[in-house]
């Protein structure tokens, strides 16, 4: 299977199995390319069996049910053709509708139009005076695209959004393409397309649980309001478990506030155990969640919630909202691709600024001097403060040996 007929298989069962994940459908569709399947005609031809290594039973069903249902009604629409009169066939012509299948065609991102005729004038003038669009644009110009493409089809896949973005990008590269330093970045059309599928997420996104906003009345305006009645609109977008409806089993309102009080304590002694920290912290998550999304100040949270403001709590409670472990995923990714970033830094980026060839020439000689974490992760981050002319000392809290002696003595 070539790279545009595994990209049309793709987009079919992406289709078809709309809340399917990336890595589910990379594996179905590697199934489907051992089991022969070269392009969407071939889909006739699989059974359910054949799918349930790598799908769900009623996942595997829908998709033989809906392939099977094309299938027929390609048919059917064939045969009702060959035997219809000619007046018919000469009005089905002039019809718009007649004749297109129940789903979308699998090739539709490639014959997309894009609304050029629909952006603002300014925009317009923008693209055509090779001037890059100012970001207020820039969002009109997605959200337009992105209303064309849901009356086409109501749940597009990456693939699809990254033919359109290609398009556009190609038509008007001065102004649309990833450029930093006057050099090209990865494909060049990658944040346009990252624009595109955020923006389709957000018009997908309908039924989702929201903190109620107060209803603002001209009498009420000077009247004082709760804390909770204060919460902004707020949604689940990159938390798996956003708000926790129970409290645990094991838990009732007096051991979640017991354990509350021991974490108050514990955070005004300088030799908590971390372990012990921790598992209190997941054991009153609910709680936390509680005080958050009630709209309760920052004040009042760190009372409350002392290690909430801490590394510890900010790491645990990070995990037990979006189910990934902060520092071990920025660890990971530092080991990907901390090394190029740092090569980069260090040649095209010395070569660009001033600032950072003196920071690389500094941390050369300062290296194997420091202690603590990893050196690579320190040259980073100082190198990236370099590169973007920020300040080290917004960053970073200073402290003198001397006030360090004192405040420990």
């Amino acid at each position: 299977m070539n790279e545009s007929e595994q990209s049309n298989v793709t987009s079919a069962i992406a289709e078809l199995l709309k809340d399917i994940s990336s890595s589910v459908l990379q594996s179905v569709v590697e199934t489907l390319n051992s089991l022969g399947v070269t392009s969407p005609e071939d889909f006739q031809y699989v059974q359910e069996a054949d799918l349930l290594p790598v799908l769900r039973p009623i996942q595997a069903r829908k998709l033989v049910s809906a392939w099977s249902q094309i299938k027929q009604s390609a048919d059917s629409l064939s045969s009702s053709r060959e035997s219809s009169s000619g007046t018919r066939s000469s009005s089905c012509s002039s019809s718009p509708s007649c004749g297109k299948a129940s789903t979308v065609a699998l090739d539709w991102a490639d014959n997309f139009e894009i609304p050029w005729q629909k952006f603002p004038e300014a925009l317009t003038q923008c693209l055509e005076r090779k001037k890059r669009p100012s970001p207020r644009l820039r969002r009109d110009m997605v959200r337009i695209v992105v209303s064309e493409i849901m009356k086409v089809c109501d749940c597009p896949s990456k693939q699809s959004s990254t033919a359109i973005a290609k398009k556009m990008v190609a038509k008007y590269p001065a102004s649309l393409q990833d450029v930093i330093e006057g050099d090209i970045v990865g494909s060049g059309y990658h944040s346009l397309v990252k624009q595109i599928q955020n923006r389709i997420e957000n018009v997908k996104r309908l039924n989702v649980p929201k903190i109620r906003k107060r209803s603002r009345t001209e009498d009420s305006d000077t009247e004082e309001i709760p804390a909770e009645r204060k919460a902004v609109v707020q949604d689940t977008y990159g938390c798996v478990n956003w708000d926790f409806k129970l409290m645990p089993l094991n838990e009732t309102k007096e051991s979640q506030l017991d354990k509350q009080e021991r974490m108050k304590i514990k955070s005004k002694t300088t030799n908590a155990d971390p372990e012990e920290v921790s598992n209190l912290l997941k054991a009153t998550c609910f709680s936390q969640c509680k005080d958050i999304n009630n709209g309760a100040s920052i004040q009042q949270l760190c009372e409350n919630w002392p290690f909430l403001f801490q590394e510890i709590g900010m790491c645990v409670h990070f995990k037990q909202l979006t189910g990934i472990d902060l520092k071990e995923m920025f660890l990971k990714s530092l080991d990907k691709k901390g090394q190029w970033l740092l090569n980069f830094l260090k040649t095209v980026g010395a070569e660009k600024k001033t600032k950072v060839q003196q920071t690389a020439a500094k941390l050369g000689v300062m290296r194997c001097q420091t202690e603590g974490c990893s050196e690579d992760l320190k040259d980073v981050v100082l190198l990236l403060l370099a590169y973007f002319d920020e300040k080290e000392e917004v960053m970073f809290h200073m402290w003198k040996t001397l006030a360090l002696l004192k405040m420990w003595r």
